[in-house]
């Protein structure tokens, strides 16, 4: 059955009952009140009767009944009693709207505790038919009960008035029932308008299928209310503010949560903030801000996804890590194929030495850097990188040296190869940028690197012009560069990055002959802290 039939007939029901009951209850009230001030004007007529001195006097007549009959006769007529009684205190009646029962005794059995002086409200069944009687003694001048005063109502008479009464509050109660019925309607239908149509199974499946999205997304996922009540937050949001006791932060306010966030002003501004950074219990993080809007486009809340910055940094090493190796083997593919062409064209000129002392120059350079590479710099994948930017160098015309005094080989394990190589890969592609931007006499790039104590030391410099301007100041910004170019200036932001992820330092300085130096200092002993600087 859907959510509104269910709905309409629960609350159906429920008024259905509720208004029958107070229905019944209303009449059973009304009709107890009708005949209790019914009982107590027929009680008060009977004591006004009872008071009559000519009703008094009547009793010490041979004939009372001549004297009492007319007169209680046309006092009946002027009220709304069934009847008036009088008889003695043998229960003999002395009138009685019907003639002929006159002198008879009276009916009903009530009349006991009048005799006793007491004035009383009973029903009984009288000789015209069940009635609800007042009753009330009637004394003599010596304060002696000589007779009794009966005024009766018949039964079906009151029931007439009450069925009168009866039938308005049936009529309400059935216009309450219609209008109640009707406000089901609304309210079903106000209710699935508000969860879209959806039953019940549908949005605990929407709510689950909810949960499970939020918690297999990477990236952290908070919501605050109007008030800016946390409403919402993933397992990797929790992670992030409190890694350690992983507490709930559902119903604490956002600025309690994450002090200095911008998710209230974004609330208010009903503008979104892309791509903002920020700190999160110390975690460089990315973040993305959005308001969030109800069907009448009022802004209810607001939800801000965030990313540790170095995941970024790594998807964005890893992409430079294929592109490096793609320039690597394009660049020594296109310079050895003009390498063959040049010893093609000394063969077809039948310059067998000259084409002899080119293969075994090229040979000798090669070896000769091979050779080195092995022995001091043994490890395949930055020696491999060290090859792809030699010959890159070559085909940009770009002298790139390797000095002959570097060591690399005792590098920790714990310490990344492609983190290494993401920072000495970007740090030549940058010299060689600045080589290029010289004069044709000066392109050239020379690295060091050295093992030797506790730390690991890439030096690489170039000839250029150096960092000068506004460079020293936002040179490891992401996105700045010196070229003005979009797409660029990603290199120095990474490498910085990366040092940072080590725990070393990065600094540079400017040579007088021209060109500049950079250098990076990494600590071999897992959690040596160095203090990132920039020097000028």
């Amino acid at each position: 059955m859907r959510l509104q039939t269910r709905l309409i007939l629960l609350i159906g029901t429920l008024l259905f009952a509720v208004i029958v009951a107070l229905t019944f209850s209303f009449e059973r009230l009304l009709v107890n009140t009708l005949e209790k001030s019914i009982g107590a004007s027929a009680l008060k007529l009977a004591k006004a009767v009872a008071e009559m001195d000519v009703i008094q006097d009547a009793f010490e007549e041979e004939n009372p009944s001549a004297i009492i009959q007319p007169v209680v006769e046309e006092i009946r007529l002027e009220t709304d009693a069934e009847y008036i009684v009088i008889g003695n205190r043998d229960g003999i009646r002395y009138a009685h709207p019907l003639t002929d029962r006159i002198g008879k005794e009276m009916v009903g059995g009530d009349n006991g505790p009048v005799l006793q002086g007491m004035s009383i409200i009973s029903k009984a069944i009288g000789s015209m038919g069940p009635s609800l009687r007042g009753k009330t003694p009637i004394y003599n001048d010596k304060n002696e009960i000589i007779g009794i005063v009966s005024v009766g109502i018949l039964m079906k008479d009151i029931e007439i008035s009450a069925q009168s009464y009866r039938n308005r509050v049936l009529l309400l109660a059935s216009l309450a029932l219609i209008l109640g019925c009707g406000g089901a309607i609304w309210i079903s239908s106000s209710v699935k308008r508000s969860i879209h149509g959806l039953e019940p199974k549908e949005i605990g499946l929407l709510y689950q299928e909810k949960r499970a999205i939020l918690e297999t997304i990477h990236e952290g996922i908070i919501a605050v209310n109007r008030e800016g009540v946390v409403t919402l937050a993933n397992h990797t949001a929790m992670m992030m503010m409190d890694p350690e006791e992983r507490k709930l932060v559902a119903g604490q306010y956002i600025q309690d949560v994450i002090p200095g966030t911008r998710l209230l002003e974004v609330m208010q501004t009903g503008e979104a903030e892309k791509d903002q950074e920020m700190v999160i219990n110390d975690h460089a993080v990315v973040v993305n801000r959005l308001p969030i809007y109800d069907h009448e486009h009022r802004i209810v809340g607001a939800v801000s996804s965030f990313r540790n910055k170095s995941e970024l940094l790594r998807l964005t090493e890893e992409l430079t890590q294929v592109k490096r190796y793609t320039e690597a083997l394009r660049a020594q593919t296109h310079e050895y194929s003009n390498k063959l062409y040049t010893i093609y064209g000394l063969i077809q000129l039948e310059s067998y030495q000259e084409a002899m002392d080119l293969i075994t120059h090229e040979t000798d350079v090669h070896q000769n850097l091979i050779q080195f590479l092995l022995q001091e710099i043994p490890d395949p994948i930055i020696g491999g990188i060290l090859i792809g930017k030699f010959n890159r160098g070559s085909e940009l015309k770009v002298k790139v040296e390797i000095d002959r005094g570097s060591s690399f080989k005792d590098i920790p394990s714990h310490i990344s190869r492609n983190q290494l190589v993401t920072i000495i890969g970007n740090l030549i592609d940058n010299a060689m940028e600045a080589a290029l931007a010289s004069h044709p006499d000066n392109r050239w790039v020379k690295v060091r690197l050295h093992d030797k104590g506790d730390e690991l030391s890439i030096e690489v410099s170039d000839g250029g012009t150096g960092v000068t301007g506004e460079s020293t100041e936002r040179l490891f910004d992401l996105g700045y560069s010196t070229k003005g170019e979009s797409n660029r200036g990603f290199g120095l932001s990474i490498v910085n990055g990366t040092v940072q992820q080590l725990h070393g330092t990065i600094a540079y300085h400017n040579v007088p002959a021209g060109g500049a130096v950079f250098t990076v200092i990494i600590p071999k002993t897992r959690g040596d802290v160095h203090d990132s600087g920039r020097n000028h």
